[in-house]
């Protein structure tokens, strides 16, 4: 099988990972990728936006299968322009994936299907908006309503900063505060079946303890050792099928991957919002820990023949991974920084623990910094603690000057 990803990420770094070691894969291709995907997959140089031009390269490469990473290629269409070639495509249409590109689309998809949210108002004007803080006090939670790669909300007990935000978004989602641990659940569909992946848990915040300011995500974790065993089959029941089936109904079938985030509140499951492709971090540890070969699972999805597919096979192992970021990140971070150490961790921590990139391109002999999240530093280990061990030795020889990472990622749910 001949893949082509599309995006440059450490979720994209992860996805043509794993596709690597899948025996099926006779060529790898990624667009526009980053240093460390060039290491398993043949790199082309094509704006992953355009439709037409990501079109063209999966029919000169005869591609097989095309999987489509980030968010903003599947909002612009970019799977329909590949579908309509006659190439195979794992990631939803333009109109399924309103359901990340428009938070008050989902909304609606949501009350359609009857699934269990925070109760909202999608606000357009001053009036509004203060209307809608006023009636759920603090927490304010403010949502802009369109794609802001992991850093459109804003939950604050300050009612300035709050409607400051709201003002800047335009089109504005605000919803009540859902208290309670937030769990990410991907599952793969083809539009009628669904086959869910393990859970996992994400830590947005910049800084340790959960402070700072929200980012597109500094680490994360799996499996979750605190979590209700029976959480896959509720949310399987309550929100995943549901929210396929109302997306069916309304012309619109989500063929990809859908993203659940979720608030395990005091009055049972929530969701928070749904994505409309892999996580980025969850992904890195979720594909860790993942047994069976993804090739298959992704083209069946794509061709409409998931219910062929046999429950998904997953390692006992625990996986961690840690974001090693830009100096001043997420404001405006600084690139161009020399990456070192990242032979030492081949060398000494493989297989147990690599290194993913992110934000990276290579200058001559040297790879640098080229975006916020620079790497994605992921381990696995025989309990969450191993995991850490194993994750946070290898972060520890890398250099990168300015950097900075979280060093709590997991640690409560290790029981350190």
């Amino acid at each position: 099988m001949k893949v082509l990803v599309i995006g440059g990420g450490a979720r994209e770094h992860a996805l043509c990972r794993s596709l690597s070691l899948d025996p099926d894969v006779t060529a790898l291709h990624c667009a526009p990728g980053n240093a460390g995907i060039a290491e398993v997959a043949e790199l082309h140089p094509v704006d992953q936006l355009d439709g037409d031009a990501v079109a063209r390269l999966a029919a000169d490469l005869q591609a097989d299968l095309v999987v489509v990473g980030p968010e903003a290629p599947l909002v612009a269409g970019v799977a329909d322009a590949v579908r309509a070639v006659g190439i195979p495509c794992f990631g939803p249409s333009e109109q399924a994936a309103q359901l990340e590109g428009s938070k008050a689309f989902a909304k609606d998809v949501m009350a359609g299907a009857g699934v269990p949210t925070a109760r909202s108002y999608v606000c357009t004007t001053a009036e509004e908006i203060d209307e809608a803080l006023d009636a759920f006090g603090a927490p304010y939670v403010v949502k802009d309503d369109g794609l802001a790669a992991g850093k459109g909300v804003v939950v604050t007990d300050d009612l300035a900063e709050a409607r400051a935000h709201a003002l800047a978004c335009g089109r504005v989602v605000i919803e009540e505060y859902l208290d309670g641990p937030e769990v990410s659940l991907f599952a793969i569909t083809d539009g009628v079946t669904v086959l869910p992946l393990t859970p996992a848990q994400d830590f947005k915040r910049a800084l340790d303890g959960d402070e700072g300011p929200n980012t597109g995500g500094m680490g994360a974790y799996s499996p979750l050792p605190w979590a209700d065993p029976k959480l896959v089959d509720e949310v399987m029941d309550t929100v995943l099928q549901p929210t396929v089936d109302e997306l069916r109904r309304r012309g619109t079938p989500f063929q990809g991957l859908l993203y659940a985030g979720l608030a395990i509140t005091s009055r049972g499951v929530r969701v928070i919002e749904f994505n409309a492709r892999f996580g980025d971090p969850e992904t890195q540890v979720v594909l860790a820990r993942l047994r069976t070969p993804l090739a298959g699972v992704l083209l069946n999805a794509a061709n409409g023949t998931l219910d062929s597919e046999p429950p998904l096979n997953w390692h006992e192992d625990a996986a961690v991974t840690v974001v090693i970021a830009s100096h001043d990140y997420p404001a405006t971070p600084r690139t161009g920084d020399p990456i070192e150490g990242l032979d030492e961790v081949a060398a000494q921590d493989a297989p147990h623990a690599y290194v993913l990139h992110a934000g990276t391109r290579r200058d001559g002999d040297a790879i640098v910094s080229a975006g916020g999240r620079v790497l994605s530093v992921t381990a696995t280990g025989k309990d969450l603690a191993g995991a850490r061990e194993r994750a946070y030795k290898a972060v520890g020889r890398i250099r990168l000057d300015g950097s900075q990472h979280r060093t709590d990622i997991a640690r409560k749910a290790a029981g350190e």
